[in-house]
């Protein structure tokens, strides 16, 4: 296992534990918090990339967030209780609890626009693909596919991606085949169902969010005949089917 990422507030810095505990709908602190705009919006990446400089650390049993802006300053407060919200999310309706005090005007104040922070009432709801569950995987070998492609010099960092579980010593897009299969992660098992369609935020610097590489042009050409309803696939999204715990050096593999 090459890497574990998961991102507790959506459009933030990305965390990297040395462990994680899969349960039946994924990890319980990703995707726990995401911001809207004043038009109830979600506010993302796309709109305003510089949000992923932000680095967030989320305590569950403390039930604190802590966020460490790149001018050295850290705002920490607590996340629970706040007014019940319905948010729309992908086209879901989910229950929610607004975040303001000090976390909210600090990330509004550094977006340069009027947000709400918003905490999920049910762990591992706000993740991009519900449909398909809580789990991605991505291949080192196809980073590395992708920077031959690109023309660029070493893997693509897998930050871009902002995939949960980084898959070393297989071939480009092995996760491909896991499609519809059953494959322990650790101590848990998945299964893939679909690819994971990529959006612009890939093309951004993931330490500044600045477009850099157009990865969706180059994915889009050398990926074009993959069967999938994605335009451009890149890496899989599966489900939960065996709760378990994941660390990195795990062993994946076919069950």
């Amino acid at each position: 296992m090459a890497w574990l990422s998961i991102a507790p507030v959506k459009a933030l810095g990305l965390v990297h534990p040395d462990a994680i505990d899969l349960g039946p709908h994924g990890v319980s602190s990703d995707r726990r918090f995401f911001l809207v705009d004043g038009d109830g919006r979600l506010l993302n990446g796309k709109r305003v990339g510089r949000l992923v400089q932000v680095r967030p650390t989320y305590d569950e049993r403390a039930e604190t967030l802590t966020l460490a802006f790149p001018d050295g300053s850290t705002v920490t407060a607590a996340t629970d209780g706040g007014d019940p919200v319905v948010a729309e999310l992908y086209g879901r309706s989910l229950p929610a609890r607004s975040v303001g005090g000090e976390l909210a005007a600090a990330l509004e104040a550094f977006a340069g626009e009027p947000l709400q922070l918003l905490r999920v009432d049910e762990p591992a709801t706000a993740v991009d693909r519900d449909r398909a569950g809580a789990v991605s995987l991505l291949s080192v070998a196809a980073l590395e596919t992708l920077a031959d492609r690109a023309g660029v010099d070493g893997p693509v960092d897998a930050r871009r991606f902002r995939m949960l579980i980084g898959v070393a010593g297989v071939e480009p897009h092995a996760e491909d085949e896991w499609i519809g299969r059953r494959v322990r992660v650790g101590s848990a098992v998945v299964v893939p169902a679909e690819p994971v369609g990529r959006c612009a935020v890939t093309t951004q610097d993931p330490a500044t969010g600045v477009p850099d590489l157009d990865t969706l042009r180059v994915i889009g050409d050398y990926r074009r005949d993959v069967p999938t309803n994605e335009r451009i696939p890149f890496g899989v999204w599966g489900r939960v089917e065996e709760p378990g715990r994941v660390a990195l050096g795990d062993r994946i593999e076919l069950v």
